[in-house]
């Protein structure tokens, strides 16, 4: 059914702009007199060519689109389908509910789609960047097991506890970002325009200042005369960081630092599990075999490191190793999570253990995470005090120096 945007005058002849679905321009005017509207203009949406353009392209189409708003109606869909909904009904029903344009083109889409007679995950796969191959796989498990209400409900609740996991992180690194920034403004301010001022009359005393003095002066004339060379070497660092992070070993290299800093270190191989159990206990609930499971995971993985050590596994069990024998290897996984992928695949529960692992290492990450912040708080607070000190220090060794003369 096509989209339409109009225009129309309510009641009181306040202007109103909007999207209906309708077969006909006709019934568009019908539906809108319907609910005390006024029609000015209507329009049919050509963007449905476009939007498929846009995937491929990465451009502003999806980002109007919040992976918030994906889970709200994932689980809006799974209960529409839980209480007897047909899915054409059922999506019709979200198109209705969607006060985002963007999100409701594209329902409208996936709606027609699945119209014309193709299944939900056909329906879904042009969209690679609103719906992810975790996404799109555990729908087509659901559709082939005929429980696609559970399945969503499981896909509404893994988003869901991603989004909470990054928020935290997040969260975690405002405060120092904060600092950071603020700091770095304030010495410079100090040192470009306080301090020259106030050392001007420590130079026409034509003594020799203390050595404190003379290394902020000689930083305070560097700052003020030389900034934009500073700036300069910034640029240039920054790209020549990113060059050698684009190349794959330097990537290569990139993954193994954050994988053994002393405190980013551990928190990033707990962040890495908790992902890794998390996706693949739920693919596995789903019903999408192992080794498909894994090349998900695999993809999902951001480390190069790890993903070749789940590339490895998979050939293993290939050949006919379990999970636990075909990931011991590798120091990255501990013994722990092995022990515990080992009883899982033993009892027959192995999504279920994944599900217990992952929240698990959730617990441990936001534990980890709220460590990491109370000791990076007093490391900056002290940076920030010597720097500040040390100016201070400076401009009153001179002046006590002057009293000592009086």
């Amino acid at each position: 059914m096509p989209i339409y945007e109009y225009k129309a005058l309510d009641k009181k002849g306040r202007s109103c702009k909007g999207q209906i679905d309708a077969d006909s321009e006709s019934k568009v005017r019908d539906k809108l007199k319907r609910s005390g509207k006024y029609p000015v203009s209507i329009r049919k949406n050509l963007s449905r060519k476009k939007s498929k353009d846009q995937k491929f392209l990465g451009g502003t189409f999806f980002e109007r689109i919040k992976s918030d708003e994906i889970h709200v109606i994932t689980r809006q869909l799974a209960t529409l389908l839980g209480a007897g909904i047909p899915l054409i009904n059922a999506l019709a029903s979200l198109i209705e509910q969607s006060s985002n344009p963007a999100l409701k083109r594209i329902l409208a889409e996936i709606r027609d789609s699945v119209n014309e007679g193709s299944s939900l995950t056909n329906a879904l796969s042009p969209y690679p960047k609103l719906f992810s191959d975790i996404y799109v796989n555990m729908v087509r498990s659901g559709e082939a097991s005929g429980s696609l209400d559970v399945v969503l409900e499981r896909l509404a609740d893994f988003g869901e506890n991603q989004k909470s996991l990054h928020a935290k992180l997040k969260a975690a690194l405002v405060y120092p970002i904060f600092m950071a920034v603020i700091g770095t403004g304030i010495l410079f301010f100090l040192i470009s325009y306080i301090v020259p001022n106030i050392t001007r009359v420590f130079m026409d005393m034509e003594r020799i200042l203390p050595l404190p003095t003379r290394i902020l002066i000689v930083a305070s004339d560097l700052l003020r005369s030389y900034w934009w060379l500073g700036a300069l070497i910034f640029i240039g660092l920054s790209t020549l960081i990113r060059l050698f992070l684009a190349r794959d070993s330097g990537r290569r290299i990139w993954d193994r630092i954050k994988l053994i800093l002393p405190i980013v270190g551990p928190v990033n191989r707990k962040i890495i599990l908790a992902r890794f159990a998390s996706t693949l206990g739920s693919l596995l609930n789903s019903g999408v075999p192992l080794i498909t499971s894994l090349q998900i995971v695999r993809s999902l993985v951001n480390n190069q490191l790890v993903g070749e050590v789940i590339e490895d596994a998979i050939e293993k069990i290939q050949k006919g190793k379990s999970m636990r024998s075909a990931l011991e290897s590798s120091v990255w996984f501990p013994p722990l999570f092995l022990q515990m992928v080992g009883v899982g695949e033993q009892s027959g529960q192995l999504e279920a253990m994944l599900d217990k692992v992952a929240k698990a290492y959730e617990r441990e990450v936001e534990s980890a995470i709220m460590g990491m912040t109370a000791l990076i708080e007093p490391i900056m607070i002290s940076a920030m005090g010597a720097a500040v000190g040390f100016v201070v220090l400076s401009i009153l060794l001179p002046i006590f120096e002057m009293n000592q003369m009086i």
